[in-house]
Parts: structure tokens; sequence; C-alpha cells
């Protein structure tokens, strides 16, 4: 993707967080991020495509933290708590409001977004139980199948405004708390004390 056009996406998506995407409009769009309507247009064909393309680059960012680190003979628990990190860091500031708006005005783009993302991760989590099963980290009487829903069934949930308001919880405590239940539901006792160290470690770094 072309770094000028990464960089519109990016400001977009820190304008559409901070003030919706309700009023958004090419001409606003434009005007907010100091572009011109001709810039914006080499780029993007109609609102359609520029929804599109945010919800690609989205996807692609999280896709890139694969792609960042070198998970390759890597403890399982550890990729799943880097990815952990990563996806809290990068994506706090997320709101609920804005999926749900993008899936009603788009519902057809989003749906498109929504099941590449989670086909995805699908295939990670997947490979990360096999992974973990096999290092005697995870239980071996574990459904691979079964436990990869199950976790793609939480991430839906804690997108779901009715289940946690927004104001009230926020992404990051959220996912932190379902990622700690997830990673208990699966461990082994060597892999839950393993868990425990890194995350004491992570609480009190030393100096």
């Amino acid at each position: 993707m072309d770094s000028q056009l990464k960089r519109i996406l990016s400001n977009l998506r820190v304008l559409a967080i901070r003030e919706g995407i309700s009023h958004l409009t090419i001409d606003s769009i434009c005007e907010r991020l100091n572009i011109t309507p001709e810039l914006l247009g080499t780029y993007v064909k109609n609102e359609r495509d520029l929804v599109t393309k945010v919800l690609d680059f989205e996807r692609s960012s999280f896709m890139e933290i694969f792609d960042e680190f070198d998970f390759e003979g890597m403890n399982a628990i550890d990729i799943l708590m880097i990815v952990s990190r990563e996806i809290a860091s990068r994506y706090y500031d997320v709101t609920p409001t804005i999926s749900v708006m993008l899936k009603e005005r788009y519902p057809k783009v989003y749906q498109a977004h929504f099941q590449k993302r989670s086909d995805f991760i699908f295939t990670k989590i997947q490979i990360n139980l096999q992974k973990g099963i096999s290092q005697g980290i995870y239980r071996d009487d574990l459904s691979i199948e079964l436990v990869s829903r199950l976790y793609m069934s939480r991430l839906i949930d804690i997108h779901n405004e009715e289940i946690f308001p927004s104001d009230q919880f926020s992404f990051e405590t959220i996912y932190e708390v379902m990622f700690d239940n997830f990673v208990r539901s699966i461990a082994t006792p060597e892999g839950l004390r393993y868990f425990e160290l890194k995350r004491n470690k992570k609480s009190h770094p030393a100096g």
C-alpha cells in the first residue's frame, strides 16, 4: 500500500475514533485532514471505496504483527502474550460504535472485512493451539476446532456494545480479562506456571 495512502488512512482512523463517522463525507474528510479531493481521488473512487480501504488498512495492520515478530520455535504462550500486547497497544482506542455504524451503512463491505479478519485469526489460533499442545503447555484433551470457535465468539462478544458498553469498559480492559481467562482455560499446570511467571515479570519489570 502506498505510504501516502497509509498516512491518510491512519489519520482518518484517528479522526473517526475521535469524532465518529456519522457526519464524515469525502469533502469533510479532505477538509479535516487538510488534503485536496483531487489527492484523495487518486486513491479512492467514492465513499464506499474509502471505507473498503480503511478496513483493509485496519486488517493489514493487525496481520503485520505476525510479520514483525519471529514466532518460529517460540513458546506458544509467549506468542499469545506478544500478540495480546500488540493488539492492546494498537487498538486500545477502538470503540464498538464505529463497527456498528460501518456495519449498518456498508453491510456488504463490513461483512467481507469481518470474514477475512475472522478467517485469519481462526487459522492463527488453531496453529497456536497445535503448537502449545505439542510443547506440553496446553492440555492435550482440547478440541482445537471447538476451542478456536469459542475464542472467536469471545472476540466478537467483546465488541458487543450491549454486553460491554464502551462508557463503562475499555477495549484494553475487556481484552485483557478475556485473554487471561482463555489462557487459564487451556493451559496445563506447567503452562499455567509459565504464564504466571511471565505475567509477574510484566507486572513487576526489573529496575
